[in-house]
């Protein structure tokens, strides 16, 4: 529920606030905003396994953050473009994770059709 809660913060926050992103962080900030969904998604995902730990999803969530601002970063210096390898990664667990929930819920929903 917590996790919900900073979400929403989250988006408030960006839709109210009149931020301006520099070109040349952009690819920095974007990568970081995706290993944070992410992270999200694998915490939402934990909660419907009912496996969830805060310190995993804290350590998961400014770990990946990180590591992902640290590919883009070393991938600038020697121009190659190695957020593509953070996307893909961080694109496929997104989309598995969000299967992972999407089958939670639709199983969630059966059991109380039955009842």
């Amino acid at each position: 529920m917590i996790v919900l809660i900073f979400i929403l913060v989250g988006i408030l926050v960006g839709l109210i606030g009149p931020w301006h992103v520099p070109m040349q962080a952009s690819p920095y900030i974007a990568i970081i905003i995706l290993a944070s969904i992410d992270s999200v998604f694998g915490g939402l995902s934990s909660i419907s396994k009912k496996t969830f730990n805060m310190q995993v999803f804290l350590s998961g969530f400014i770990g990946n953050s990180i590591l992902a601002a640290l590919l883009t970063f070393i991938g600038k210096k020697l121009d190659v473009d190695l957020y593509l390898v953070a996307l893909i990664v961080f694109g496929t667990r997104l989309f598995t994770n969000f299967s992972i929930i999407r089958r939670y819920y639709i199983d969630l929903w059966r059991e109380k059709l039955k009842k």
